[in-house]
């Protein structure tokens, strides 16, 4: 609702998620990196998103060079702009490799970790089907199966998502009842859109995932003060 008055907005606040996953990569209370612009479109803002990572690393690499050798890291500057690489593509990559996942399902972390020995840096996977992403991730004009969504990935690791959103209020219904969602449930959210919702696009990075490209660890408990998870919430 923000991009209603204020074109660009922008947030770094916690999250908390009934996360069940219980890998190296997953917390249930993280730090997200959020951004939103009006009258933009996905590429828009996935520019944005390359020249922020592409401009973190270069300050880290300047500014940071005691603390890498400590680690005994190095943080490369990659090119922009990334690679923007379409699901249909990748799953014909994996089958290549001897994964076939069918059209339209989620791709595993076992397939991921595959497609990162290819793909060992950031990268933009694009074209997502529609009904694997949020209900108010915009479907594409010339074919609604497929959406304006996109994740950036490094190596196998997933750091953003994000993508054109819903501006039409009716569309918007439409999707929460394809998801099996109230639209009752959302009055609130739906109710903004009453008064006209612009075209936008935004996205969110998970710092502790990006911290921990920046200082090569595995865990992301290595980067998190207090790592919180489905097994340990305190202190």
């Amino acid at each position: 609702e923000l991009v209603m008055s204020l074109e660009k907005v922008f947030e770094i606040g916690p999250f908390f998620r009934a996360e069940e996953s219980h890998t190296r990569r997953h917390l249930s209370e993280f730090v997200s990196i959020d951004i939103e612009q009006a009258f933009a479109s996905a590429e828009d803002v996935m520019r944005l998103l390359e020249q922020l990572i592409q401009y973190m690393c270069k300050v880290v690499n300047e500014k940071c060079r005691r603390e890498l050798a400590t680690l005994k890291h190095e943080v490369k500057v990659p090119e922009v702009p990334f690679q923007r690489l379409k699901y249909e593509v990748l799953l014909q990559e994996l089958e290549k490799e001897g994964i076939n996942i069918p059209w339209g399902e989620d791709i595993p972390t076992p397939a991921f970790r595959t497609l990162g020995k290819k793909h060992p840096y950031f990268y933009f996977i694009t074209d997502w089907p529609t009904h694997s992403k949020a209900f108010y991730i915009k479907p594409r004009d010339d074919n609604p199966e497929l959406c304006e969504g996109f994740d950036l990935m490094w190596s196998w690791i997933e750091l953003a998502s994000g993508g054109t959103r819903i501006a039409d209020k009716e569309l918007l219904i439409k999707r929460l009842k394809e998801q099996g969602l109230n639209p009752e449930s959302f009055y609130y959210h739906l109710q903004a859109f009453d008064y006209g919702m612009p075209p936008h696009a935004g996205w969110a990075i998970g710092l502790e995932r990006l911290t921990m490209m920046l200082t090569g660890k595995k865990n992301i408990r290595e980067v998190t003060l207090f790592p919180r998870d489905k097994f340990r919430l305190t202190p």
